[in-house]
């Protein structure tokens, strides 16, 4: 059953994206110098001085430039990611009648030599939170369908969610820490989903994650499957066509971007 969101709602969650794109506009390269980076005129200044660059002709704005796009292009993948996080926490809300704390997982972990620190994951979802019988009983049966997938036994009371915009790095670290996070989700009885909006997940990564029980939803928009796409997810357990949203506002979100890597090109 869709869910009618008003246009109010539709500009709110476009926002949320654009925002975070816009950020990128303003990357400039550090060249070690820390702070908000350096600007053309520091950079030539820096290079300038060194002896050994300017003889190999590393001094050039076109140096400086080529800085600018590489730093700002991981700028803009890192950027979309968190807008990505944003606008499914919306959904989250919107959709299931959750507040911002409900919609939100933390865990603390104590630190050795004494404190704590609090780890994070980028959504959530409690059965017991979400507003109307209907939507409720959508959401419990997803999670026993995903459950019996996983054949995993256990009685969960919700899902968690990782929320990314592609997923290819082979950061060991970055994936260790997600396990562990599946492994604290379990203890609090909530089932760990990794959402991706892109098809870009490499194969090892689902496979390693899908073996320590993790869901995952990839970004199939033509799937029908809300257990392998974040897109038939959304529709038919959040009662939202975020592929239709997309496509709706994509020439304004390829403008968006289009604007920030132009920026990213000039010296």
């Amino acid at each position: 059953m869709a869910l009618k969101i008003s246009a109010e709602a539709e500009l709110r969650y476009i926002s949320l994206l654009v925002q975070s794109i816009r950020v990128c506009g303003l990357y400039k390269p550090k060249f070690g110098q820390g702070g908000k980076g350096v600007e053309l005129a520091e950079f030539s200044r820096l290079y300038g001085a060194d002896p050994f660059y300017p003889w190999v002709g590393l001094d050039s704005p076109l140096i400086y430039a080529a800085h600018k796009a590489a730093g700002g292009m991981t700028s803009i993948y890192r950027q979309l990611g968190i807008g990505c996080e944003r606008l499914f926490s919306a959904l989250l809300q919107d959709c299931l009648g959750l507040s911002a704390a409900q919609a939100r997982w933390e865990y603390r972990l104590p630190r050795t030599g004494g404190g704590e620190r609090v780890l994070k994951l980028d959504g959530r979802i409690d059965v017991g939170d979400v507003q109307g019988a209907d939507t409720r009983n959508r959401v419990r049966k997803w999670l026993q369908g995903f459950m019996a997938r996983l054949d995993v036994q256990s009685e969960i009371r919700g899902s968690v969610f990782e929320v990314r915009q592609g997923y290819k790095s082979k950061d060991s670290k970055r994936q260790n820490a997600d396990l562990a996070n599946a492994a604290s989700a379990y203890t609090q009885r909530y089932l760990p989903v990794l959402l991706v909006m892109s098809l870009q997940l490499d194969s090892d990564i689902r496979i390693r994650y899908e073996a320590a029980k993790w869901g995952v939803l990839a970004g199939d928009a033509k799937s029908q499957d809300p257990y392998s796409s974040t897109y038939s997810f959304c529709r038919t357990v959040l009662g939202f066509d975020l592929a239709s949203f997309l496509e709706r506002n994509s020439e304004r979100l390829r403008t968006e971007v289009a604007l920030v890597v132009r920026s990213l090109l000039e010296p």
